[in-house]
């Protein structure tokens, strides 16, 4: 029997890991969450060193994925002890109390670990955050290299994929705006989308495969140990992703574009990751942003 633990496995990435996961003959899948954790899911504070510790020793798993994070890059910048809590100390946590169990531990990072100025970027470019979500993020990789004794990086962009809220995804969360932009409702104005920063929507579900495969390599006795990285290939900037969703949901929206940066958190200009080490070893699916976007619009259509 080979065993997962999930970390996590409530959020936006950590649900389709667990129904990826458990869809594998032989295997035993262990989901964690805290304040979401649903029937089946054990309650973890990764935020606990010892409950941590505890739950990893009674486990005693053959891999750990971690999926729990703090990813809102503006809550980042303003509660830089939240960030490191989760982004940094519970890797390192985690990481250790996987050492004494000999598990291979798989962390989630981010494509905010560069500047955006010199896209694309290899897995050993070096790293320069412009805000606390990546500089936390990038801690979080070192503490991960530094701690586990077998585990790897994924560093991802822009995810969406099968959502509980409009709000769980940067993508998705434009709904609500450009249907509010319609321009058959009383009260319609434009939509005001940023259209600098170019991003890299990539389907969680595609990023459960990718870490499904990584898994059955380290079950072969081959596990991919450092840093990898996995993106989808369709460049967009949230008005071009507005776009392909008023025309999935049908919408008549207003929509203008805007060519200056507007978050009140710095962003990188365009962090698109190079996904070759990954590719090389016949890892990764790729489904395309149209078709994804349809199937998930179709579990959770638009009620107004």
């Amino acid at each position: 029997m080979f065993k997962v633990v999930v970390i996590g496995a409530s959020g936006l990435l950590g649900r389709v890991i667990v129904d990826e996961l458990a869809q594998q003959t032989g295997w035993w899948i262990v989901s964690t969450a805290f304040r979401r954790a649903g029937p089946g899911m054990a309650t973890l504070d990764v935020r606990d060193a010892q409950a941590v510790d505890a739950f990893i020793t009674r486990e005693a798993p053959d891999a750990v994925v971690i999926a729990a994070a703090e990813r809102r890059p503006d809550v980042c910048e303003h509660d830089l002890s939240l960030a490191r809590a989760l982004n940094v100390d519970a890797v390192r946590s985690l990481a250790s109390a996987a050492n004494r169990c000999g598990a291979w531990v798989l962390s989630m990072s981010t494509d905010y670990v560069f500047d955006g100025a010199h896209p694309p970027y290899l897995p050993d470019d070096a790293p320069a955050p412009l805000n606390a979500y990546g500089r936390s993020k990038l801690n979080g990789e070192q503490a991960l290299v530094e701690t586990a004794e077998s585990g790897c990086v994924l560093r991802l962009p822009l995810l969406y994929g099968p959502i509980v809220d409009w709000q769980e995804s940067a993508v998705t969360s434009l709904v609500p705006a450009i249907a509010a932009s319609v321009r058959s409702s009383p009260a319609a104005k434009p939509a005001v989308m940023d259209a600098w920063a170019i991003r890299y929507p990539t389907f969680t579900p595609d990023v459960a495969v990718v870490i499904r495969q990584l898994l059955e390599r380290h079950a072969r006795g081959e596990a991919v140990n450092g840093i990898v990285q996995w993106s989808g290939e369709e460049p967009m900037t949230k008005y071009d992703i507005a776009q392909r969703l008023a025309e999935a949901l049908r919408f008549d929206a207003q929509l203008t574009p805007q060519h200056t940066p507007a978050d009140a958190t710095p962003r990188p200009h365009n962090c698109h990751l190079d996904s070759g080490r990954l590719e090389a070893l016949g890892i990764g699916r790729r489904t395309p942003f149209d078709a994804a976007i349809q199937q998930v619009l179709a579990k959770f259509p638009w009620q107004g």
